[in-house]
């Protein structure tokens, strides 16, 4: 076979294996901004990388290590966290017992667990609240996974 019909043959076959590598290794979700009339990645910039999450301004940065130990499962520093959350505030919506669970946001100098939590809905964990002030209110956010 003549070089000048084996090239492109060569060039099919390694199109056709990157084709299969990428749907099999897909890329981690990006989002896309347009530039003209070509697609390009935009980067994805989060405040809380560990667990891919853009947490809210107002909740302090040690919640970031809360989070990405709740998706990880751990391990966790206080044996409470993880415990079932009563929502007896009634603040949250009303869910079967058990559903909530409660984790301890770490607070700098303070010898004890202080009053920051994440609450979790679900198993797997679809919903998250934080409570800065022991449960009398409660901020919802969302994790991207």
């Amino acid at each position: 076979m003549p070089a000048s019909r084996l090239i492109p043959l060569l060039l099919l076959v390694a199109l056709f294996g990157a084709l299969i590598y990428w749907n099999r290794h897909p890329a981690q979700p990006t989002q896309m901004v347009s530039h003209g009339h070509v697609a390009l990645p935009l980067a994805v910039s989060y405040n809380c990388p560990a667990a891919h999450a853009n947490l809210p301004a107002s909740m302090p940065p040690e919640a970031c290590a809360t989070v990405t130990a709740i998706l990880q499962g751990g391990p966790f520093q206080h044996s409470q966290d993880g415990v079932v959350f009563g929502n007896y505030e009634d603040l949250l919506p009303q869910e079967p017992r058990g559903y909530y669970h409660e984790y301890t946001v770490e607070t700098p100098g303070v010898s004890h667990r202080g009053t920051r939590r994440i609450i979790t809905g679900g198993t797997p964990p679809q919903v998250f609240y934080y409570t800065g002030d022991h449960y009398r209110s409660f901020q919802p956010f969302q994790v991207t996974r």
